[in-house]
């Protein structure tokens, strides 16, 4: 039997989610690490506690993906739900990004509206074979620790990350999905046959970003589509939508 792509990333990581307050600090220590040290977003002097959170994670589901072998965190992100103590709580993309396709928005029940955010992974885990960095607490070469079917599964790290979000969505109750979104990640999704819907131009939010919004069944019914292997990946061949019945798509069950 051929291997599919859940069990390559199942052989190597894990998807964790974050429900524990040590685990959320897991999820903030790596945040510090990737947004303000790696890549430089946010400044590290504001975070004296090498941990970097704000107002909106009281009221978000976190996910980490661990690399089994080593224990490390590779990756995390986030699902910010509506505050449960202030329905009119404006996102983050509401907030920092000019949002003028109105249009697009009107329909949206804001109960079932979340906000995508702190969607990063490692370098340690984006490198090839022969670059310079190695994991934290790792002595030898990271070349050498990794295996080359390690190193193939690496890119799978987005996908499993979307996974996360798509999982979160479906046990929060959420079917539209907000985001300020890379112009690498629109490629990215256009490829996976996501259509993001633009609602407001190109930003300056952390480098240039757009904001967008999707339903989510519409996003799975065009991977299936596309690519039923990334489906069954992103959606636990399905699992996910067993918990919103009303919700599956009728491209899921042909398939």
């Amino acid at each position: 039997m051929t291997n599919t792509i859940i069990d390559h990333f199942d052989q190597y990581f894990e998807m964790v989610p974050a429900i524990s307050d040590e685990l959320k600090n897991e999820v903030y220590k790596l945040r510090y690490q990737v947004f303000c040290i790696e890549n430089e977003i946010f400044n590290p002097e504001l975070y004296p506690d090498n941990l970097e959170y704000d107002d909106f994670d009281q009221h978000s589901v976190h996910y980490l993906i661990r690399h089994r072998k080593s224990g490390e965190y590779a990756a995390t992100t986030r699902l910010i739900l509506p505050d449960p103590n202030n329905a009119d709580k404006l996102f983050p993309v509401e907030l920092y990004c000019q949002i003028d396709n109105v249009a697009e928005m009107q329909p949206i029940d804001r109960k079932h509206l979340g906000e995508v955010s702190r969607f990063g992974i490692s370098k340690a885990f984006k490198k090839r074979k022969n670059e310079a960095h190695t994991l934290a607490a790792i002595t030898s070469n990271w070349q050498d620790y990794f295996t080359p079917d390690e190193r193939r599964v690496f890119p799978h790290l987005s996908l499993a990350l979307i996974a996360c979000f798509i999982k979160a969505s479906y046990e929060n109750d959420i079917h539209y999905l907000f985001g300020a979104i890379e112009p690498a990640i629109f490629r990215l999704k256009s490829h996976l046959g996501i259509n993001l819907i633009k609602i407001g131009p190109l930003t300056n939010y952390h480098g240039n970003r757009r904001p967008a919004v999707i339903k989510i069944t519409n996003m799975l019914d065009c991977i299936a589509k596309k690519n039923m292997g990334v489906w069954n990946f992103l959606t636990n061949t399905g699992g996910v939508g067993q918990a919103r019945p009303h919700e599956a798509s009728q491209t899921r069950k042909t398939q």
